[in-house]
């Protein structure tokens, strides 16, 4: 299906979006690609800068809640991958409305577009397991479990998927979602906490760990991801949602200490700060009906986690000039005050917190 396909990556020049274009075009020496982005403040284009010259590769500035920017793409395209997203759970508790605008509204339109072109032959939603909402101690959630999103950002996203949903059910387009666990790797916006949590400790500044750190996430390497939807795009069924997770469950705390040991900085850089509000304790999923298409993540948490740290520690060039700009204001009101008021890791019994 991938081969020759004529594929449509939306939100391209971000994180997932731009290791996924990487994949298709290094595995695909027959496919074309189209990636459509918007160019919002995580949307890098320097990120597919090894792609510029590939005839194959094509980008288009635009919104995906443009209507016309969309149909006309969509006429051309065999393949939507929808990774177009706001994604960041602080910034959707700042301002929730341009969540709803992306990640509701644009898939609409992306929907409606493809169900207007016969030639589309799979419609891939890229979500997460956060609109399940936090797990239990020992639960796992599954695809048919309700969903139960407890930020602006979640329940976003849930929105888009219960739209891919009923563009199946109604019109028959063929439809998958997938839910993935947290990513980690290279080209992430520095707002996201391995990222933040690396680029702060080459900077010799403190890393801001919310409440005491307990929380428990499942660390998914960027390239597993990819590997994933390329799988699900191929042998998935329409209509389905395939979980996506790494089982590298690991509490915050203990990545933030990880991440020090691995650039050699001092645990005493991590600072206790004030918790965000409805911060979910736990993720996980249940992976099992992936893994019986025949995918197996292929990095533990730690060689994700060091491959992650390794590409942010060779690539200043990339994140220094995120820290110049904008984010310096976000930083500022996001930790500023939390940071002054903080607790030193000492002070918590350091590991033992």
């Amino acid at each position: 299906m991938l081969q020759n396909a004529r594929i449509m990556v939306t939100g391209g020049c971000g994180f997932i979006g731009s290791n996924f274009i990487l994949h298709l075009l290094d595995r695909y020496q027959s496919c074309r690609v189209v990636n459509l982005d918007k160019l919002t403040y995580a949307s890098n284009p320097a990120n597919l800068r090894d792609v510029e010259g590939d005839p194959r590769y094509q980008f288009q500035q635009g919104d995906i809640c443009d209507v016309d920017i969309v149909k006309q793409l969509m006429a051309n395209v065999d393949v939507v991958f929808n990774f177009a997203a706001e994604t960041h759970v602080d910034r959707s508790l700042m301002e929730a409305g341009s969540f709803i605008l992306t990640d509701v509204l644009g898939t609409h339109v992306l929907l409606d577009a493809a169900r207007s072109h016969p030639n589309v032959r799979r419609f891939v939603q890229v979500s997460t397991d956060e609109v399940y909402g936090e797990m239990p101690p020992g639960v796992y959630a599954k695809e048919t479990d309700p969903l139960h999103p407890r930020s602006p950002y979640a329940a976003s996203k849930a929105g888009g998927d219960a739209q891919c949903i009923a563009f199946f059910e109604s019109y028959g387009l063929p439809v998958i979602i997938t839910r993935a666990a947290n990513n980690i790797g290279p080209r992430q916006h520095v707002e996201k906490l391995v990222p933040l949590f690396v680029t702060s400790a080459l900077r010799d500044q403190p890393l801001p760990l919310y409440g005491d750190g307990r929380q428990v996430r499942d660390w998914l390497y960027v390239d597993d991801h990819c590997r994933a939807l390329d799988l699900v795009a191929r042998e998935g069924q329409s209509g389905e949602i395939y979980n996506i997770g790494a089982d590298n469950h690991e509490e915050n705390i203990r990545v933030a200490e990880a991440i020090l040991r691995l650039v050699e900085k001092p645990l005493s850089l991590i600072r206790y700060v004030e918790d965000r509000k409805g911060h979910d304790r736990r993720y996980a999923v249940d992976s099992s009906k992936l893994r019986a298409l025949g995918w197996l993540p292929q990095h533990d948490f730690l060689s994700a986690l060091e491959g992650t740290v390794r590409w942010y520690s060779e690539s200043r060039w990339w994140w220094e000039p995120i820290y110049a700009g904008p984010f310096r204001d976000y930083y500022e009101r996001q930790y500023g005050q939390r940071l002054a008021s903080g607790v030193p890791y000492e002070a918590k019994g350091g590991a033992s917190a």
